[in-house]
């Protein structure tokens, strides 16, 4: 058992020793002007790399994924086509494309689809 305690203490000091030697020597020593500013293809910015963007943009990024999300979950319908009852598929897919269009219309009436600047 003491074998085994000396094993372990040895290998997280050996272990700590050299996480402590690669971060002294892997500082880098010097700012750099040109790694420090941001990247936009080669020039220096003009404006402040930390501009907020559009929240209409944002918007409508997030209205798109969701109903990606939605006809991505009705493609499914088309292989169970085959194995269900018509009635009952066309009941579920009806279902599906009305809750769809009223959210389509929800987003619409609050303003989320307008491009006023």
């Amino acid at each position: 058992m003491k074998l085994i305690s000396m094993l372990s203490l040895m290998i997280f000091l050996i272990a700590f020793i050299m996480v402590i030697i690669i971060n002294l020597l892997s500082k880098k020593s010097f700012m750099d002007r040109e790694k420090s500013s941001p990247f936009e293809c080669g020039f220096d910015p003009k404006n402040s790399a930390r501009m907020p963007f559009s929240l209409q943009f944002f918007l409508i990024a997030v209205i798109f994924l969701i109903f990606d999300v939605e006809i991505t979950l009705l493609l499914p319908l088309i292989i169970t086509m085959k194995i269900s009852n018509i009635l009952n598929y066309s009941m579920i897919s009806l279902f599906f494309i009305i809750i769809l269009i009223l959210g389509l219309f929800h987003e619409w009436n609050q303003g989320a689809l307008n491009w006023a600047i």
